[in-house]
């Protein structure tokens, strides 16, 4: 079992803030290739390109996947809920706006914080960390108020809402179950791969059911969105996400990810041309302080833990024990 830190070190937050920007462009790219390929059919076709790539790469580095080690039962929970997940998220855009469902389905991350407490009592946030999560919330739903001021999408907008915050309660609890199970000792790569083909698997059921259409041709465009999304977002950018899961605090990791839709609307700027506003600098700066409060708490409450590890008592001139 790996050596799991007790607070995030710059491996750690520079991994975060590339994943972010990687899940950011992703939901730009899923905009351009839903132009020719629907959403459900395009969620199946990356999980299970994905899939296999994660069932290659193993196989390079001889990584074995199908031992028996205790974790099929939990890996394929893993792989439901985010297959369910996905389900909540398309079908609850077509009752409310992308601005509203992108707010609810970023609580998340105070899901895994109150369910953290449970499973490892060295992950429960103090006040301050507290503070610095809904700061970032708030930050992120700043973001997106604009969305909360158009006209309603009708009288079945709840419905969209409520998909919204199931959506986050099922990412959350993901991420809980994997702690809570043999599952935070597997490899990164055995956790990414019940995910994948699980949900792939279901996701291309319920397309199937659905009656979604299967595009007769896919342009250059849309077709290195798919690309981009199976082997960047889904393939690279998981498994490193797994990787950070083995090995750092869950409720710091999962506070990070408030970055996501930030950079998302960022990438909207400068890759599709949409207006940089003042409210979107505004919220950015507003999620980085409440992460950079996340995280320096959690740093403080480790030196308190351990004064050895104090900046001062490391200096050469500094007070010694």
């Amino acid at each position: 079992m790996p050596q799991r830190k007790p607070g995030l070190d710059g491996i750690a937050v520079a991994c975060l803030l590339l994943c972010c920007a990687v899940w950011g462009l992703g939901q730009v790219s899923s905009k351009v290739a839903l132009a020719e390929m629907p959403p459900l059919t395009q969620v199946a076709v990356r999980s299970l390109g994905a899939a296999v790539l994660v069932l290659l790469w193993a196989r390079v580095r001889r990584i074995a996947l199908f031992g028996r080690d205790g974790t099929l039962a939990a890996g394929f929970g893993a792989g439901v809920l985010f297959a369910l997940e996905f389900c909540c998220i398309f079908v609850g855009l077509q009752y409310t706006t992308a601005s509203r469902m992108a707010v609810f389905i970023y609580l998340a991350p105070f899901v895994v914080a109150l369910g953290m407490p449970l499973i490892a009592r060295n992950e429960r946030l103090d006040a301050r960390q507290l503070a610095g999560l809904l700061a970032a919330f708030a930050g992120v739903a700043w973001a997106f108020a604009e969305g909360f001021q158009q006209p309603s999408t009708g009288e079945r907008q709840w419905i969209g809402d409520a998909l919204g915050v199931l959506g986050a309660a099922l990412w959350g609890a993901t991420t809980l179950l994997i702690r809570a199970t043999r599952l935070s000792q597997a490899a990164a790569e055995k956790t990414l791969f019940y995910q994948l083909a699980v949900s792939g698997a279901l996701m291309a059921l319920v397309a199937l059911l659905s009656a979604e259409t299967w595009p007769s041709r896919l342009t250059p465009l849309p077709l290195a969105a798919v690309l981009f999304q199976t082997v960047v977002v889904c393939f690279a950018s998981y498994l490193l996400w797994f990787w950070l899961m083995r090995h750092y605090p869950a409720t710091q990791l999962s506070a990070f990810t408030l970055l996501t839709p930030v950079l998302g609307l960022i990438a909207g700027v400068v890759l599709l041309g949409e207006p940089l506003t003042a409210r979107l600098v505004v919220a950015l700066a507003t999620v980085t302080i409440g992460i950079a409060m996340v995280h320096h708490g959690a740093r403080d409450r480790v030196v308190a833990a351990n004064p050895a590890l104090s900046p001062a008592r490391q200096r050469p001139d500094g007070p010694q024990p």
